[in-house]
């Protein structure tokens, strides 16, 4: 959920549509419900107008999340729009297909089953839920554990690295976990395996490892994590377990990196995420949580309810939901198969190593990024004398592109980065663009005024030391005023 707030504007009482006119004349009220009905035509051409001003889905290279899918797969999508997903006993089929779903992201990911055993998993909203859910489990066992040794279990604690996704720090807010963070370095912006077994002791839950993360794409790992902890464990008498976040990586890591062990091939990983709305090629809206086996996921948190009609276990954060998007992973998992996944994410690694090259050719980025991992590109700029990544990122919108520009979190924080994330529909020839774009935007910066010499000018001519950023910005102002004036002068229209 995002927190709503009002953009104010000098029409910010109602809002007018100039083609919707030919069907009303009279402007809507813009936070209050209007009285009365206007023609379904009207609604259509005033919503329309005004997403018209969003940003290309496909140009938005900040998101992981899928944004194309074949119209066959659109089609199954429309066809279940109004299909409420709890309704179990009135949508069997679509639970099958749930179950299918679960069954082979399970062995997908090496989970120890026999021929005629069911996986344990559940297809949630996202990788968010996912995480909950997985992290409720692991509270719930460690609360039961030092109970039954009559131990305090009011203070347990969760090991990540500091470059975890924002819904762990949700998790730990919400259900009381504190959130033990490994601290990241310059030049290694992954958790340190090292560092996190060393972090954890009695009341630690779990250690979160990323398969992908957020930042750089870079796989944690995994394996490593489970060799300390099988140490630690073995030395102290704990059992503490992991959990795998894979929501970027776990539909990559099994195609082109088959050999890596990350999965349930470890004994101490019981449960992992993944996002299908990302690598799985689904639209926003589907995660997937799989445990190693039932022990893991402790009963009481299952609830059986019956007034849909039938008895209906059902572990989620929500209730309703859509069953567009678990009928479009059944899609996908049986249209592409392995062979289609894997052709997909090689693509997609190849068409991000051309994204390197193009932007290592230009000798100004440092490439922050790994080539083993989830396909995107990280870099950042080697001389921040004269302007920075927030610049890059800003004025690439005005090609259409939307690259985010961030900090690293502690202890990386002075570092920045932008980021490009490679998708199925992201091209060859979009990243060729893509880099003469980058170029087209170094090269107008350079002309540009600088800040750093705007606050060097300005420190100049007062004589003293510390400036104030008015007196920076105001330079930097004028500077750019007589940049746009002398602009003006030579491309004028004949």
């Amino acid at each position: 959920m995002v927190l709503s707030r009002t953009i104010q504007s000098e029409s910010d009482v109602s809002l007018h549509s100039t083609f919707a006119s030919r069907y009303v004349r009279t402007s809507l009220p813009r936070f209050r419900m209007p009285e009365n009905s206007i023609p379904k035509e009207a609604a259509y051409q005033i919503i329309n107008d005004e997403l018209m001003l969003d940003g290309n889905p496909r140009l938005n290279l900040a998101s992981f999340v899928t944004t194309w899918m074949e119209p066959e797969c659109d089609r199954l999508i429309m066809a279940a729009i109004n299909k409420n997903y709890v309704d179990m006993d009135e949508y069997p089929v679509t639970t099958e297909l749930q179950n299918r779903c679960v069954n082979m992201i399970a062995h997908l990911f090496n989970a120890p089953l026999g021929d005629s055993e069911t996986a344990v998993g559940v297809g949630t909203v996202g990788s968010s839920e996912a995480i909950m859910l997985a992290g409720l489990a692991f509270k719930r066992r460690w609360q039961n554990k030092m109970k039954a040794l009559d131990k305090p279990y009011d203070k347990p604690n969760i090991v990540t690295g500091a470059n975890v996704q924002v819904c762990w720090e949700k998790f730990a807010r919400y259900f009381e976990v504190e959130l033990k963070e490994v601290k990241l370095r310059e030049g290694y912006y992954v958790m340190d395996p090292d560092k996190a077994v060393e972090m954890v002791d009695e009341n630690t839950i779990c250690v979160a490892a990323i398969l992908g993360s957020t930042l750089n794409g870079e796989f944690e790992d995994v394996k490593r994590l489970n060799d300390l902890l099988v140490e630690k464990n073995a030395e102290t008498g704990w059992d503490t377990p992991i959990h795998v976040d894979a929501a970027s990586g776990g539909f990559i890591a099994p195609f082109i990196y088959p050999e890596l062990e990350w999965d349930f091939r470890l004994p101490l990983v019981k449960s992992i995420n993944v996002s299908g709305h990302k690598y799985g090629l689904v639209y926003a809206g589907i995660g997937w949580v799989i445990w190693r086996n039932k022990e893991d996921l402790p009963d009481e948190l299952i609830f059986h309810i019956n007034y849909l009609g039938a008895d209906q276990p059902t572990f989620t954060l929500n209730f309703s939901k859509g069953s567009s998007q678990i009928i479009a992973q059944y899609y996908q998992l049986i249209r592409l198969g392995f062979e289609g996944y894997k052709n997909i994410m090689e693509n997609c690694q190849e068409n991000a190593m051309v994204l390197k090259e193009g932007l290592e050719k230009t000798e100004r980025f440092n490439i922050v990024s790994k080539d083993n991992g989830v396909p995107l590109v990280a870099f950042s700029l080697k001389d921040h004398s004269e302007h920075n990544e927030f610049e890059i990122s800003d004025m690439l919108r005005r090609f259409g592109w939307i690259v985010p520009a961030y900090t690293m979190p502690p202890d990386a924080q002075h570092i920045t980065v932008l980021r490009v994330v490679i998708r199925e529909d992201f091209s060859r020839t979009l990243a060729e663009r893509l880099v003469n774009d980058i170029v087209k935007v170094l090269h107008e910066l350079d002309t540009m005024p600088a800040r750093m010499d705007a606050k060097k000018e300005v420190c100049e001519e007062k004589g003293i030391e510390n400036k104030t950023e008015l007196d920076v910005q105001r330079k930097f102002t004028n500077a750019w005023k007589k940049f746009v004036a002398d602009k003006k002068k030579t491309n004028g229209v004949c």
